[in-house]
């Protein structure tokens, strides 16, 4: 009797539940139990299975350098913002803004140095225009959806540095692993970039709405410009980065983002020059999680070093990184869970099961199914990463059966996450930015929903066509 269709029942279980509480920790790890009983269909064994699978997903050497770049990176940005770094950033850039477009072109050329994260750029970016709204001539809607078209669209399609870059690569691996497809992880990572879609699509969008769109009638975006205005001095109140309690010291942020930058690019390079290869390809064949890691933590080092020539007390300092990284704290949990979930799935048979029931499909839905049903799932969970937890097994498993590139799918499932990141009311991006910029959650949502659609409507047609090429 093949029971491999066990395999599937956290699943059934994970994306209802997801779906209906809102909430993706809890949802996975009730699928993560039901995996476990299933395992060990006893009072206790369910337990002490669940609790097996955890421990062998953390002590794995690759997990664990991601666990350590997760919470060393939150917590470098922990003590930028206690240093002044992000205010002095926002104080120096509003002194100098005095046009729309240079306001919007700000927007677009500061992502060079505040792609970390989305969150990252919301308090850099957010209160500079915030502080200049009469001059932007932009209903605050329209100015949230331009500011978040150069967030997680576009930190999801950086290679190095992000906040993203280890957890996106780490699901790839374990996905690959449990499949028996002999892949580098990372170099899969870079090959499907090109692929993500919605993110490409919706960047494009906001180049257009930022500079070449100009509508003939009043925008029913909610909240206008020109409609009781807040003083400037407000927007210091809208995020604790900007508080105005915190000292005015860009350089705090500046020297920080060289460093792991300039320091990643290096190691990198590095690692792949020691094992014989030329420039180009050091770059490829490096082990580029362990050069992130590494540049990390001497970021970490010379940037706390730098603070203290500065007077900061180190026990500030420490704090500051403890409360950064404690703030990621939920992200490594979550992480710790879709591993287990995952190697549990894969020991009930889930590629079997895959191989044995999804041949029917046709190879040119895969692609755009998996974009279909992953954009819906991250909408109604509004998390980006829990939506490829879940479904990045599926995906290589389909991928793998239906004979489809596997850059193709993978960037499916990526631009699937980042629909929910952009689109959902739910989404950390959604309400982070409403509350930087003092929107309705709701309406902002809704405003955005329409072209957010306009773009996955894009988007599918797009996998579609490009399922017949590769």
């Amino acid at each position: 009797m093949d029971t491999s269709w066990f395999s599937i029942i956290p699943f059934l279980v994970v994306i209802p539940v997801a779906i209906y509480t809102k909430q993706v920790l809890p949802a996975l790890f009730l699928g993560l139990l039901v995996g476990a009983y299933l395992m060990d269909p006893t009072i206790l064994g369910g337990i002490q299975t669940m609790f097996v699978y955890v421990v062998q997903a953390l002590i794995d050497t690759n997990n664990i350098k991601i666990v350590v770049f997760l919470y060393a990176f939150s917590g470098l940005v922990g003590m930028v913002k206690m240093t002044g770094g992000i205010r002095g950033f926002v104080e120096k850039a509003a002194e100098r803004i005095q046009t729309r477009k240079q306001a919007l072109v700000l927007t677009y050329v500061s992502t060079l140095g505040t792609f970390i994260a989305p969150t990252f750029r919301f308090v850099t970016i957010a209160p500079i225009m915030r502080a200049l709204l009469k001059k932007v001539k932009m209903t605050t809607a329209e100015l949230g959806f331009v500011i978040e078209t150069t967030a997680t669209p576009v930190i999801v399609l950086i290679p190095v540095a992000t906040a993203f870059v280890g957890y996106m690569v780490s699901i790839i691996q374990i996905a690959t692993q449990n499949q028996g497809v002999n892949v580098d992880p990372y170099s899969l990572f870079i090959q499907s970039i090109p692929f993500n879609f919605f993110s490409i699509v919706t960047i494009l969008l906001g180049i257009y709405l930022s500079f070449f769109h100009h509508s003939r009638k009043k925008s029913t975006a909610p909240t206008q410009i020109d409609e009781d205005v807040e003083d400037e001095e407000d927007w210091h109140e809208c995020h604790p980065a900007v508080d105005k309690e915190l000292p005015i010291k860009p350089f705090n942020l500046l020297l920080p983002l060289v460093l792991v930058i300039g320091f990643t690019l290096f190691l990198t390079w590095y690692d792949g020059f020691t094992q014989g290869y030329g420039f180009f390809e050091s770059f490829i064949q490096a082990d580029v999680l362990d050069a992130m890691v590494v540049a990390l933590l001497i970021t970490v080092l010379l940037s706390m070093a730098f603070y203290l020539l500065q007077r900061f007390k180190l026990d500030e300092l420490i704090s500051g990184f403890i409360n950064g990284g404690n703030d990621l704290m939920s992200v490594i949990l979550l992480l710790s869970v879709v591993w287990g979930l995952s190697s549990i799935t894969d020991d009930l048979g889930f590629s079997a099961f895959v191989t044995a029931h999804a041949g029917w499909i046709p190879q040119m839905f895969i692609a755009p199914l998996i974009f279909i049903f992953g954009a819906a799932v991250s909408y109604f969970i509004g998390s980006a990463w829990g939506t490829w937890g879940i479904l990045m097994p599926l995906g290589i498993s389909l991928a793998v059966v239906g004979d489809v590139s596997l850059p193709l799918v993978v960037g499916a499932v990526f631009a699937s996450g980042a629909f929910g990141a952009f689109a959902s009311p739910l989404s950390d991006d959604t309400n982070t930015i409403a509350k930087i910029l003092g929107l309705s959650v709701i309406e902002y949502a809704k405003y955005k929903l329409k072209p957010a659609l306009i773009a996955a409507g894009i988007t599918t047609v797009m996998y579609v066509v490009v399922t017949f090429i590769f």
